[in-house]
């Protein structure tokens, strides 16, 4: 798919600028939010984006914008709309690995180019692996750390190396002479990756006549080929060979390459932006939440402001659940550990599970998974098939393993950390999963369409070689999956194979306000627990029969949504959502008295308020709108004595002056219905 740059509501000030370029005009800061068609011709597949509506007037959600299923190499459209403004069709956009083989191929030869510049440069640097990724490309080395004065240098070389046109050239050599070139070079690692082949003959890519490497291509046919100006270093990080915390660590450096400088510079703005909106920054800069190291590498500490944001996400999923027919449940951190045999998780998922507790000599572990003990409040009592379906949901901490090295803000927290999971579990019927899955899919649209995700890439994951269950519950299952999507309306992409060894499932992704998507909602269908568990249900013929379960999280980790949200706001949280809807500032100190009484009347009425005084009123105000604070109600001698307010938007700017009653009544207005002020 197509990523475009600037697919983001013209109607909010926060879009209106950084991933622009000079020649792009952008849209009017209040035009209403962008539904139209982008047709894109540059060069590219012929294909229609639809930008994403986020925001309804100035930030209050639209949550009226129909779910769009999107695959890898289309972009499903709903729209009505003309086209766009003639200068809006002049939009960049940036090409994938997926629509542009062409750009496929210059990222894989950019890594070999660059693995061959800094072995000239370094020549006791060890190769290892190169691949392209979704922006680029990286090449991981055993060497000394690197600088960003090296990464000049080895970027010069790259340069030198593309403006010579050297072939990329193929060959084809048996095992033992692949084997015999690698150790003619000395390059162990390359030893290894030639005994994890287990095709022949072995390929070899040549650069020239100068360099080599295992590889299976595609390439490039020349280094000319290659836009040295669309081409940039970007960083080096450490990384485990194989991933193995146990085996060396090596300099992975990480480049991105473009088929032109536009993409490029293109690109580079979007970074910018996504840098702007980084939740590790914006985090510590709102006072939202922090990682401590006296407390340890990846474990969160929710400071107030975003605690209350978790309560309020916590609450609309609690009820939304309970609408949809849920039971909540509140179960336990720990279990013994030979629950976790029954469930498989001590054989297919230890890697990813802390070491065991031992209490009154008998194992105890902390659940990495809600699963079990859902089963067993299941099997708590007999069940009829007139009980059918039983729907639970639980907001659970887990404890999951994770390296120091994958740590990532929220969006990767170690095991220590106490992890919120959105979790549920259905137990049905054969004849009822289709009418559960398009529950899920339904329940999962109107909790996403709360953010402002209305835009989804969607997969359906089918039987893969290794799987338990009959071939007739399977083609039920899938099918069941497959109608329900269609009955909904969404397309998808049939992932063959990709199904869990214990049934079919469907994956969801979400697109933020810069067009990135992101793992989210997850329905899986479950065979393999109800055999390990022996759950059962009475038939209508008195039989003994086994209930379908299906797991299902719509939010996943709600630390990582969390971080999510906040990056695709950018930390301007819509009124409903803020932690602090309105702040009250008093022109000066003598109407402090007033500002305290009015913010009380406005926690009274279910507002989240403040006062903030101190400082003269502009500094007052600028603080607050840095802190990005939607309503602010200004207190002069005027207000005091007519008993009223002048409120001032940070998007809307000065809104006149009002009554107590109105403001709280238009606030607490547009707090329900998810709108503006």
């Amino acid at each position: 798919m197509l990523l475009v740059l600037q697919r983001m509501a013209a109607s909010h000030s926060l879009f209106s600028s950084s991933l622009k370029l000079t020649s792009i005009h952008l849209l009017h800061h209040h035009r209403c939010p962008l539904k139209r068609i982008v047709s894109i011709s540059r060069g590219f597949r012929r294909t229609q984006i639809r930008a994403l509506s986020l925001y309804q007037k100035s930030y209050g959600l639209s949550t009226t914008t129909s779910a769009v299923a999107t695959d890898s190499t289309d972009s499903a459209v709903l729209a009505d709309e003309k086209s766009l403004d003639e200068s809006l069709t002049e939009k960049i956009v940036l090409p994938t690995n997926e629509s542009s083989e062409r750009l496929l191929r210059i990222r894989h030869t950019c890594a070999h180019v660059m693995a061959m510049a800094v072995q000239k440069l370094f020549p006791d640097a060890k190769v290892t692996i190169g691949p392209w990724i979704e922006n680029g490309f990286y090449y991981d080395f055993d060497m000394e750390p690197l600088t960003d004065k090296d990464l000049k240098r080895i970027k010069k070389e790259m340069d030198r190396i593309i403006g010579r046109n050297l072939p990329l050239i193929r060959e084809e050599v048996s095992r033992d002479e692949a084997q015999r070139r690698i150790m003619a070079v000395n390059e162990p690692y390359k030893m290894e990756i030639l005994d994890s082949i287990r095709e022949d003959p072995i390929t070899v890519y040549h650069i020239g006549s100068e360099w080599w490497d295992l590889c299976a291509g595609p390439h490039v046919e020349f280094t000319g080929n290659i836009n040295r100006k669309a081409v940039e270093l970007e960083s080096v990080a450490g990384a485990y060979w194989r991933g193995d915390e146990k085996k060396p660590m090596l300099q992975r450096i990480y480049g991105t390459a473009w088929e032109n400088e536009e993409q490029l510079k293109a690109y580079l703005h979007f970074k910018e932006e996504a840098k702007r909106r980084d939740h590790r920054r914006l985090g510590q800069d709102l006072d939202l939440f922090s990682i401590q190291d006296e407390a340890g590498g990846g474990l969160v500490f929710w400071h107030p402001k975003g605690a209350i944001v978790r309560h309020i996400i916590e609450d609309s999923w609690k009820k939304i659940h309970i609408q949809h027919g849920y039971d909540l449940l509140y179960t336990p951190h720990v279990a013994r550990a030979d629950l976790w045999k029954t469930s498989g998780h001590l054989d297919f998922y230890r890697e990813n599970m802390y070491s065991q507790i031992t209490i009154e000599d008998v194992l105890y572990q902390l659940r990495p998974m809600n699963c079990p003990y859902h089963i067993l409040v299941y099997k708590r009592k007999p069940h009829s098939y007139r009980d059918f379906p039983i729907r639970v949901a639980e907001l659970g901490t887990v404890y999951r393993y994770e390296l120091s090295g994958s740590l990532h803000g929220l969006f990767r927290v170690r095991g220590f950390t106490q992890v919120l999971w959105d979790d549920a579990h259905i137990f049905c019927l054969d004849h009822q999963i289709k009418d559960e899955i398009r529950g899920v899919l339904d329940l999962t649209e109107e909790i996403l369409l709360q953010f402002g995700f209305s835009k989804y890439e969607v997969n359906l994951s089918t039987r893969p070689e290794k799987s338990v269950g009959g071939d007739d519950i399977w083609e039920k299952a899938t099918s069941a999956l497959r109608d329900a999507l269609d009955d909904k309306g969404w397309s998808y992409r049939i992932d063959e194979g990709g199904g869990a060894f214990y049934g079919p499932k469907i994956d969801l992704k979400i697109e933020d306000a810069l067009g990135r998507k992101w793992q989210c909602s997850t329905i899986q269908v479950d065979f393999n627990l109800p055999q390990r568990f022996d759950i059962t249900y009475v038939d209508s013929n008195t039989e003994k029969k086994r209930p379908i379960m299906i797991h299902r999280a719509v939010l996943g980790s709600l630390e990582r949504f969390f971080g999510v949200l906040i990056e695709h706001y950018a930390g301007d949280f819509p009124l409903w959502l803020s932690p602090i809807q309105a702040r009250v500032l008093p022109v000066t100190d003598t109407q402090l008295e007033y500002c305290h009484e009015l913010t009380n009347k406005l926690k009274a009425s279910g507002i989240r308020a403040e006062v903030c005084h101190g400082e003269r009123l502009p500094k007052l105000i600028r603080i607050s709108e840095n802190q990005k604070i939607p309503l602010m109600a200004v207190v002069g001698p005027k207000e005091v004595a007519t008993q009223t307010v002048t409120v001032r938007s940070r998007f809307g700017g000065e809104l006149g002056n009002m009554t107590v009653e109105d403001f709280i009544s238009r606030t607490k207005s547009a707090s329900e219905d998810r709108t503006s002020f």
